[in-house]
């Protein structure tokens, strides 16, 4: 065991703290890593505040991680000290399941242990995330990062970038496809970049007039305002595919119009009815779905597979990642 300083929430009106904890001794096949940067997810503040009413208190967040390895297993082979790595959403599994044999962990049979607020499947220790100094991880949810990313930048692929890399590559998305990305947070941001990188037209939806310079900048090649009855209607039949970074509870009816016939609406977002904050501004969501009769599939996108991993540097050399919510 290691003493190690962090920050924690202690309850949900605490905010965050400095927090001193123990990381478990390191075992044969684990990585311990130096921790650099720490990009800011919003499941992050989720989480403290017990806003999903899921937090084990205290709770040190973070899973946009990156760092330098200081040591190695004996196991372990993939990685060498030195090396710049980044862990993400989730630390272990059961790795036997047909879901972990073909590296699909995150639908791990018996549920992934997240990078915090779970449970260590050994030692039965509570995990604890990134707003810390160092971590131990199996070698196995240890992700390599090139020397020539800037690290800072790079913390938040390791959850909103491969979270919307995944799916827009695993649903074939490439040159000659029209995209529509619905919402402009921080997935909204990378799904564009992404889709662009992938050869795609981009198209944000916002709600937002004010969000129109912005979408441009981060390089959406349209935009349209979600709010304004003409410009939906003119979309209309539009796109091969919707990507929904909406994190709030919305109807679904008005995007999936704007889809052409066989398009996919992905979600990675919140389901109506599923866990998640929910807008006051928005209305309940309608239980009618209009573009069944054009085999339009509603599919959803949790979180991604490390398999995923290995191209998405190679992704992001054309595309500008500008993220800089860290913490050192």
């Amino acid at each position: 065991m290691s003493d190690v300083k962090g920050y924690a929430a202690t309850s949900e009106l605490s905010g965050l703290a400095p927090f001193s904890f123990q990381r478990r001794t390191p075992r044969a096949d684990d990585v311990s890593i130096d921790i650099l940067y720490c990009g800011v997810c919003h499941t992050d503040i989720h989480f403290a505040e017990n806003d999903w009413g899921r937090t084990n208190y205290p709770v040190v967040p973070g899973h946009e991680i990156i760092g330098r390895v200081t040591a190695v297993g004996n196991d372990v082979n993939q990685f060498t000290v030195g090396e710049l790595v980044g862990v993400g959403c989730m630390v272990d599994s059961c790795r036997s399941c047909p879901s972990c044999e073909q590296g699909l962990e995150q639908y791990c049979r018996e549920g992934m242990t997240p990078t915090y607020n779970g449970e260590d499947r050994i030692d039965r220790l509570r995990t604890y995330g990134g707003y810390s100094e160092r971590i131990v991880v199996s070698e196995r949810f240890v992700v390599r990062v090139p020397d020539k990313l800037d690290p800072a930048a790079a913390a938040p692929i390791l959850c909103a970038g491969i979270t919307t890399y995944s799916p827009l590559k695993h649903f074939g998305v490439g040159k000659g496809h029209k995209v529509g990305v619905l919402g402009m947070g921080g997935l909204g941001h990378m799904g564009v970049k992404f889709a662009r990188a992938l050869g795609a037209e981009v198209t944000i939806f916002t709600r937002s007039e004010a969000k129109v310079a912005e979408a441009k900048k981060q390089g959406a090649d349209h935009v349209i305002i979600s709010t304004d009855p003409e410009q939906m209607a003119a979309a209309t039949e539009s796109f091969d595919f919707l990507l929904d970074t909406i994190p709030v509870h919305h109807d679904l009816n008005p995007y999936l119009s704007t889809l052409k016939v066989n398009g996919s609406h992905i979600l990675a977002s919140s389901l109506p009815g599923h866990w998640g904050p929910r807008s006051p501004s928005l209305p309940a969501p309608k239980p009618r779905w209009p573009k069944l009769r054009s085999r339009a599939p509603t599919t959803s996108s949790s979180l991604p597979t490390r398999s995923r991993w290995p191209p998405l540097p190679r992704a992001l050399t054309s595309c500008w990642i500008p993220f800089r919510f860290t913490m050192t």
